[in-house]
C-alpha cells in the first residue's frame, strides 16, 4: 500500500488504486496453497484415516450430536466471539478510527501497522510458550481482561497522541445537533450503499465522518434540524423529496458549510505531524497488542484440544470463522452506527467491550483446561 500510494499519488489511490494492493495479494495466497500443500497431517489423523476411523457425515456428528456440538458452543461464547472483535478491533478499526476520526495520513497510518505488526509476531509465539506451561486458560482469559479494561483509556489516549489539537477543539468548542428523534435513523450500512438523506442523517453521519464528537438535543417537533458549532448556526436544507441530484447536491452544500464552521471554530482539517504525541501512540498501542496476541497465541492448541480428532476439522472451523468473520466483519460497521447514533467517537467500541466480557464470563464458567489433553483421545473430555 506504501508503495503504490508513493507511486501514484493519494488522490488516485483514494479514487481506485487502493485495489491493486488487493489484486498483489493473490502472490501471499498462492504461497499459501503452496504452503498448505506441504505441510502434512497429524499422525493420529493419518492413522485414523488408513484404519477408517475418521466421521463418514462429519457435519451431522458436529451438529445434531450434542455431545459434541456443546463444544462448538463453547468455542464460540468463550473464545472466538472475543477473538474476532478484540482482534479486529485492535488491527483493523484502529486504522478506520485514527484515519477518519483523529484525520491521521494514511501514509503515516500504513507505516505505524507496520510497526505495531512486526512487534506483535514474537508475542503470539511468547504467549503460546506461555500457555504451555500455566495452561492455556489463564492466558486467554488474561488477553480478554486485558482487553476489556484497557480499551476505552487505550483509545482515548491514542486519539490525544493522534491529534491533540482536534481534542482540545472538542474539549473548547462542543457541538450540539438539534433534531426531531424520529427524523434520526440507526446508520448501520453494511454493504456500503444505503442513503441517509433526511437533514438529521445527514448531519450525523457527516460529523462522524468528520471525527466530530455532538450532543443531541430534541427539537421542537415543527423545529428544522440544525447544528450549533461555536457561534455558528447550520441548517440543512430539506430536499428527500427532490431526488437524488438534489439530495447529493444538498450533502456536499452541507459538508461544505459544517467543515467551514469546524475550521472557523478551531477543528484541524488534519493531525499535525509535528504535534503528535508518540510515547501516547505507542503506549496504547503496546497495551491493545499484548490483549490481542494473549488471546490469539494460544488459540489454535486450544481449539485444537477441545474437540476430538474425527471431526475436529469441521467442529473447529465453524466457530472459527463465525467469530472472525461475522463478529470482527461486523464492527466497523456497528461501531460507525453506535457513534452516529450517540455522537461519542468512542462509543462503537462497546461492540468489542461486550464481546470481551461476554466470552471472558464464559471462558470463566465453561471453557476446560486443555492443556496436556492427548490429541489421541477420541472424545473431548467431561466438563
Amino acid at each position: 500500500m506504501i508503495v503504490t500510494r508513493a507511486i501514484m499519488g493519494e488522490e488516485a489511490f483514494s479514487e481506485w488504486g487502493w485495489r491493486i494492493p488487493f489484486l498483489l495479494s493473490a502472490i501471499l495466497v498462492g504461497i499459501s496453497i503452496w504452503m498448505r500443500l506441504r505441510l502434512k497431517e497429524s499422525p493420529e489423523f493419518q492413522r485414523m484415516q488408513r484404519e477408517g476411523e475418521l466421521s463418514k457425515a462429519p457435519y451431522a456428528d458436529v451438529f445434531l450430536r450434542w455431545a459434541n456440538f456443546k463444544y462448538v458452543l463453547i468455542a464460540f461464547v468463550s473464545l472466538m466471539g472475543a477473538q474476532g472483535a478484540i482482534w479486529w478491533c485492535v488491527f483493523f478499526y484502529s486504522q478506520i478510527f485514527l484515519e477518519t476520526s483523529m484525520k491521521v495520513d494514511p501514509l503515516i497510518m500504513n507505516y505505524i501497522l507496520i510497526v505495531v505488526t512486526i512487534v506483535s509476531i514474537p508475542l503470539y509465539v511468547v504467549f503460546g510458550a506461555i500457555s504451555d506451561r500455566v495452561g492455556r486458560k489463564p492466558i486467554l482469559a488474561f488477553g480478554m481482561g486485558l482487553a476489556l479494561v484497557a480499551m476505552f483509556p487505550a483509545f482515548q489516549m491514542m486519539a490525544r497522541g493522534a491529534n491533540p489539537q482536534l481534542i482540545e477543539a472538542q474539549e473548547q468548542t462542543p457541538v450540539t445537533v438539534y433534531a426531531g428523534g424520529e427524523s434520526c435513523s440507526l446508520q448501520f450500512d453494511l454493504l456500503g450503499r444505503a442513503t441517509y438523506d433526511t437533514p438529521c442523517d445527514m448531519v450525523r453521519n457527516i460529523l462522524t465522518r468528520e471525527g466530530v464528537p455532538f450532543t443531541s438535543i430534541e427539537a421542537e417537533a415543527e423545529a428544522p434540524v440544525t447544528v450549533q458549532i461555536g457561534d455558528v448556526l447550520v441548517e440543512p436544507r430539506d430536499v428527500q423529496a427532490e431526488g437524488e441530484a438534489a439530495i447529493a447536491e444538498a450533502r456536499a452544500e452541507l459538508t461544505g458549510e459544517i467543515r467551514s464552521a469546524l475550521v472557523a471554530a478551531g477543528y484541524p482539517q488534519f493531525a499535525d505531524p509535528g504535534r503528535m504525541n508518540w510515547f501516547f501512540i505507542a503506549a496504547s498501542f503496546a497495551v491493545l497488542v499484548v490483549a490481542a496476541t494473549a488471546l490469539y497465541g494460544p488459540l489454535a492448541a486450544a481449539m485444537v484440544e477441545l474437540f476430538p480428532t474425527n471431526i475436529r476439522y469441521t467442529a473447529l472451523s465453524v466457530p472459527y470463522h463465525v467469530g472472525v468473520g461475522w463478529v470482527g466483519g461486523f464492527m466497523p460497521v456497528t461501531a460507525f452506527a453506535i457513534s452516529s447514533a450517540t455522537g461519542n467517537l468512542y462509543s462503537g467500541l462497546w461492540y468489542a467491550v461486550f464481546f470481551a466480557a461476554f466470552s471472558l464470563t464464559c471462558c470463566l464458567l465453561f471453557f476446560p483446561e486443555t492443556k496436556g489433553r492427548s490429541l489421541e483421545a477420541q472424545g473431548s473430555g467431561k466438563i
